[in-house]
């Protein structure tokens, strides 16, 4: 076993919990239910943060039927709640992080009610509701995977895999996260369209059309991505080799029609491809902080990768969750 591959087994992987089915879902007490929607529904979440919240939310209300024989939330008590961390911490071996979005997605809620729903007529039972979540002891951090990036040589020795495999989507996804450092869900909305893009024999790269980036609100934060040379190559193969049309590069087969490729394709591609090419464990959130990692090492100034790959408002952000430059030449200099 490796020494890297040592280093990134440090906590038991979590047990992914059971997708609420409509059917499970239906079961679960109606008001519950109605808080819910109502919740979600005036809130500015983007729409991959409403997708996650109601998962959470529903996540909860499955508890609170399977587990506590479906009790109405205002019965709820801090106890109560203590049981559901608890289930998730020794019984899904779930990250601390993990257990505190869980956490926070019910403390939402909870905060809603308290603030809007209480004193309504329809709600009597809720007269005397607080957040049950509030004032509990905090989750303990518990021991992360270290963040080590992918190198030059380990991302062309996963191309090289990938080729001999026949893996041309996998070739394209990897080309497009190593070389443009765009994020998992930003990825899948890059559309066919752009191979047919002018690419001058003396650029570097090309514009992306606009793509939703991470950010609040419906909307959110609306910018092109820079796309290499290397990452349009790889594009276009796979888009010759895949053998169908389609408006978005990144498409799977679902019930035998092409369809946008899901966000979890990225993660399980990473978890049974990547990982065991390499012997360590990779995740796609890697690659964004790995392709601003490499660039910095080629030289490319700090504010010109933070501004133009990044999309970081402040250089400090990049610097305090992307750049995982060792510095190993600097610190020897430090007493020499």
């Amino acid at each position: 076993m490796t020494k890297k591959f040592e280093k990134n087994m440090l906590r038991e992987r979590a047990q992914k919990l059971p997708d609420v089915t409509d059917e499970m879902w239906n079961k679960v007490n109606q008001e519950y239910r109605e808080l819910v929607e109502e919740y979600v529904s005036v809130q500015n979440h983007s729409p991959d943060t409403k997708r996650q919240y109601i998962s959470g939310l529903k996540q909860f209300g499955w508890y609170l039927c399977d587990s506590m024989n479906n009790k109405p939330l205002y019965k709820v008590t801090k106890r109560d709640f203590l049981r559901y961390i608890s289930y998730l911490r020794d019984n899904r071996k779930m990250s601390s992080s993990a257990m505190g979005f869980k956490k926070s997605c019910v403390s939402s809620l909870c905060n809603y009610i308290e603030n809007v729903i209480v004193g309504e007529e329809d709600y009597d039972e809720y007269k005397l509701f607080r957040n049950f979540t509030r004032g509990l002891p905090a989750i303990p951090k518990n021991t992360v995977y270290e963040k080590v990036k992918v190198t030059f040589e380990e991302y062309k020795e996963m191309m090289s895999v990938l080729e001999n495999d026949e893996n041309y989507l996998g070739m394209a996804w990897l080309a497009t996260a190593f070389n443009v450092g765009a994020r998992r869900s930003e990825i899948k909305q890059f559309k066919s369209e752009i191979i047919n893009y002018s690419f001058p024999e003396e650029a570097s790269f090309i514009y992306s059309h606009n793509v939703r980036l991470k950010g609040r609100g419906e909307d959110g934060k609306i910018e092109p991505y820079m796309m290499n040379r290397e990452a349009i190559d790889y594009i276009k193969l796979w888009l010759e080799k895949r053998g169908y049309d389609h408006e978005y590069i990144f498409t799977t087969r679902y019930n035998g029609q092409p369809v946008q490729m899901s966000s979890s394709w990225a993660d399980y591609f990473c978890s049974n491809t990547l990982s065991d090419i390499l012997g360590r464990r990779i995740n796609p959130h890697l690659f964004k902080a790995s392709c601003i990692t490499y660039l910095l090492e080629q030289g490319v100034k700090l504010e010109l990768v933070s501004k133009y790959v990044a999309h970081h408002e402040n250089v400090a952000t990049t610097i305090s969750h992307y750049d995982l430059r060792d510095f190993e030449e600097e610190k020897n200099q430090i007493f020499g």
